[in-house]
């Protein structure tokens, strides 16, 4: 019996706000939550080192991220797929 197996391992989308290390991109990932005590919705944000093999990822572009095992000491994250390009300027 062949089922298809959903992956516990978490995906996040973010922005390249840095593509200048080999097989490295720093993403951004933005989330709205109430503040605990004025209720106020305010940005939180966090930077997540992602290993890109192929350095096919570059500064502006929207991402997805998935989790993985420990690639180096900041690095635990692999960026799987393009979501939306940077805008040519």
């Amino acid at each position: 019996m062949t089922e298809a197996k959903t992956s516990l391992k978490r995906t996040l989308i973010g922005k390249v706000v840095s593509d200048k290390r080999a097989k490295t991109v720093t993403v951004l990932v933005e989330r709205r939550v109430k503040h605990e005590l004025y209720g106020k919705i305010v940005a939180k944000s966090s930077k997540y080192h992602a290993h890109d093999e192929k350095g096919e990822y570059h500064l502006g572009d929207m991402i997805e991220i998935t989790e993985s095992r420990p690639i180096s000491k900041t690095k635990n994250w692999v960026a799987t797929r393009l979501v939306e390009k940077a805008a040519a300027v």
